[in-house]
């Protein structure tokens, strides 16, 4: 038996398998019919997940779903920056509210301020004013004294005009102090005749002045700013 198979080693055909497998490679040829391929195997066209796109400033997809990274990472972080903007907006409405009630407490102050100052301006000037009023009467008397003096003063004795240099001196001293309290004479002899600081006492018929002018102040009138405290009793003249 050994010598005959031994023989029959010439009638064997070798089989290479590495070689057919490069050749069907490189035919694209096959004895075998097509197997098609298994139904996990076929391609898919459809977007895997990982080829989903994810819009970077809202961190939605394309298809309105929301990947669970931009859920996790970007979800608070917007939630928080609406919050911000909401509050910042809140703040600035509050700070407008805070500047308009400022500006309306400003203007309050300042017409409060404006008001007091003029009442006291009002309330000082009444005061001066009652004050004046009752000093001017003793600062007629002083200035009647003085007239006096020049009649007088040739056959008195050296006392008493000393005396009278001393009326003098209070009555320029009392006019200081009237004069220092904003208190002023109201102007009169030469001036038109103005009923409303003028009060005439006498008229005089002359061609020498024109009518209605003040031709002697018989008392003198004050005034302290725009308030008259005395009108000038005056004679006036007349056309004859």
């Amino acid at each position: 038996m050994a010598p005959e198979q031994k023989g029959n080693n010439s009638n064997r055909i070798p089989i290479n398998f590495l070689d057919q497998e490069q050749e069907d490679d490189t035919n694209g040829l096959s004895d075998e019919p097509m197997t098609p391929p298994a139904e996990d195997d076929q391609m898919i066209d459809e977007p895997l997940a990982a080829d989903i796109f994810v819009d970077e400033d809202e961190a939605v997809v394309t298809d309105g779903s929301t990947p669970d990274g931009a859920a996790a990472a970007g979800g608070p972080e917007v939630a928080e920056l609406v919050a911000t903007r909401a509050e910042l907006k809140r703040l600035e409405g509050e700070v407008k509210d805070l500047k308009d009630a400022l500006a309306r407490r400003q203007a309050d102050f300042e017409n409060y301020r404006k008001r007091m100052e003029r009442e006291r301006g009002e309330t000082y000037n009444r005061v001066v004013a009652d004050i004046a009023a009752k000093l001017l009467p003793v600062l007629d008397n002083l200035k009647r004294a003085l007239e006096t003096e020049a009649s007088v003063e040739a056959s008195e004795s050296d006392e008493f005009r000393h005396f009278l240099s001393g009326v003098d001196l209070i009555h320029k001293q009392l006019n200081g102090v009237l004069d220092a309290l904003g208190v002023k004479p109201v102007l009169a002899e030469g001036e038109h005749f103005n009923p409303h600081l003028h009060e005439a006492v006498v008229t005089e018929p002359t061609d020498d002045y024109e009518p209605d002018t003040v031709i002697q102040e018989i008392v003198r009138g004050y005034r302290l700013g725009d308030k008259l405290i005395r009108p000038s009793l005056v004679k006036v003249a007349v056309k004859k």
